[in-house]
């Protein structure tokens, strides 16, 4: 079977590798242009363009799909297409253009969580489990009939960013038995069930912690904000990113103030207190909050 295979960050990296392992044939892979990275801004491949290119695999770039895009694709002659995080939505043309239609993997049990940032959402609502769901595409947003779901635990002081690691090689295997099932003649679908939910993209504001909050909320954001877009604080007009925090333990911390006690240091929250462990002033590079907080020569410091 013949694969059209998008995707852009290295969270779609998994899947790609898991079908180049395949006896199915990548014969394109879809991704967004290159983007600058970096302080100098250096155009870069995403992460997907650079293992298609190393394996010799055709690549397509595209932000949306035009006439010549369109054209590139048909002339693949895919059997079926398989979508992770490629960033764009594909038309009614696209989807009809590959004989078995398209799927995709999305980090969530639809219909809970549909749009953007479905595993973001997830840490930040508080979740025990996380969804992956393998669905087919169509034209409206992550709405497709899903072929299988299924949920695997959050652990208790993982970030986002460290659980959609985990989640996208978790799905690579997920998104290949859809796909022999698909080859076999074997898959089912069924419709999405239930109230959808939607996980709007953060952004930089939504990693501005909400200290009004008690300290497991307050965790359960900076969490779901860590690394992309980042949890701060304000100090007067200046933002202290918080790189890396844990629920504390000391609950005499008043709220919206960080002050040290027994050698750690405490975020106040509405009730309870989060740990500080490495922050990163404005302008700075990220140091040991413990060493930054010392820098201060203050008690404490209030904080927004």
């Amino acid at each position: 079977m013949k694969i059209i295979f998008a995707g852009t960050p290295e969270a779609a990296v998994p899947t790609l590798e898991a079908l180049l392992r395949s006896d199915f044939e990548v014969v394109a892979v879809l991704t967004r242009p290159d983007a600058p990275q970096g302080r100098k801004r250096i155009l870069t491949p995403s992460q997907v363009a650079q293992v298609a290119i190393a394996q010799g695999i055709p690549v397509i770039y595209a932000n949306r799909i035009d006439e010549e895009v369109q054209k590139s694709i048909d002339e693949c002659n895919a059997d079926l297409g398989v979508v992770v995080a490629y960033g764009a939505l594909l038309p009614q043309r696209t989807l009809d253009s590959v004989k078995k239609g398209w799927i995709n993997l999305h980090f969530s049990s639809l219909p809970h969580w549909r749009g953007a940032a479905p595993v973001q959402w997830q840490v930040i609502s508080g979740a025990t489990h996380a969804g992956s769901s393998v669905f087919h595409l169509v034209e409206e947003l992550d709405a497709g009939d899903v072929f299988e779901t299924r949920e695997w635990p959050i652990l208790p002081d993982e970030t986002a960013g460290e659980l959609l690691t985990r989640l996208s090689v978790l799905g690579a295997q997920q998104v290949l038995d859809v796909v022999d099932s698909l080859n076999s003649g074997n898959a089912q679908r069924m419709p999405q069930r239930g109230e959808s939910t939607f996980a709007r993209k953060l952004s930089s504001e939504d990693g501005h912690l909400h200290l009004a909050s008690d300290s497991v909320v307050v965790y359960n954001q900076f969490r779901g904000v860590t690394p992309e877009p980042g949890a701060f604080v304000m100090m007067g007009e200046e933002r202290i990113k918080i790189i890396d925090a844990r629920l504390g333990s000391d609950s005499a911390i008043n709220p919206s103030t960080i002050s040290s006690v027994s050698q750690k240091l405490y975020l106040g929250c509405a009730a309870g207190s989060v740990e500080l462990l490495s922050v990163q002033p404005a302008g700075k590079q990220a140091m040991s909050a413990m060493d930054w907080f010392r820098g201060l020569r203050q008690e404490v410091v209030h904080v927004s």
